[in-house]
């Protein structure tokens, strides 16, 4: 039983690699700004970031399908925070996330992750679980020294809500009230969950996760 991680993030990566699993990448394709759009200016948080893991996870099961890969889990996220209600994903640009730091330095927000766990056989969906976990994130009133640097670094430019904890970012991070692995993008004590859900184990994702990280494990 192979893992499929439907994300390019290398921070999702180290996640699991860390915690043993050799993942097979496979991005998906999902157009995210019209998928939000569909869903309408009145969905909950929680339901939009779901969503959107739920079609990446989707997405990446029919191209492995059609690849002939039979019998796997798929494994898509999606994190954004949420500020007062109002979601916040990557800013793209320096100014954007720079009013995005000077809204929320010193202030509390949610760090929202959406997940789906898909198990295929035969080339199908056999079973699914999707479920959103969320954790509190204070944070710290860097300087304008400080903020100018981290933001030339391009680093928040590239992440949901603006910043990381595992990397530069988390020097302004307070302190956080939930799971840290969620916040970095994939909450492992969820995906625990949601596989067992699905009927696959940890034990069974470590016995088959190749050791060889030079191995191609794309599809």
């Amino acid at each position: 039983m192979r893992l499929v991680l439907a994300s390019a993030s290398p921070a999702r990566l180290s996640v699991l690699r860390s915690a043993g699993i050799e993942p097979i990448v496979m991005v998906s394709e999902v157009d995210e700004d019209a998928l939000i759009a569909d869903l309408g200016p009145d969905a909950a948080p929680e339901h939009v970031v779901t969503e959107l893991a739920r079609a990446k996870a989707h997405d990446v099961s029919a191209r492995v399908a059609a690849a002939g890969h039979s019998d796997v889990v798929i494994v898509g996220c999606d994190s954004m925070l949420s500020i007062g209600g109002e979601l916040q994903g990557k800013p793209g640009t320096v100014d954007r996330a720079r009013d995005r730091w000077k809204s929320m330095a010193g202030r509390s927000a949610s760090l929202l992750t959406g997940h789906c766990v898909i198990r295929t056989r035969r080339g199908r969906v056999d079973r699914e679980a999707a479920e959103c976990s969320g954790t509190v994130v204070h944070f710290a009133s860097p300087s304008e020294a400080d903020l100018e640097a981290y933001l030339a670094s391009s680093e928040p430019l590239k992440v949901a809500g603006a910043f990381t904890l595992d990397s530069l970012g988390g020097w302004f991070v307070e302190r956080i009230d939930g799971d840290p692995s969620s916040v970095i993008g994939i909450g492992l004590p969820l995906v625990r969950r949601l596989l067992d859900t699905v009927g696959v184990g940890i034990a069974e994702l470590w016995a088959d996760s190749p050791t060889d990280r030079n191995l191609d494990l794309r599809f």
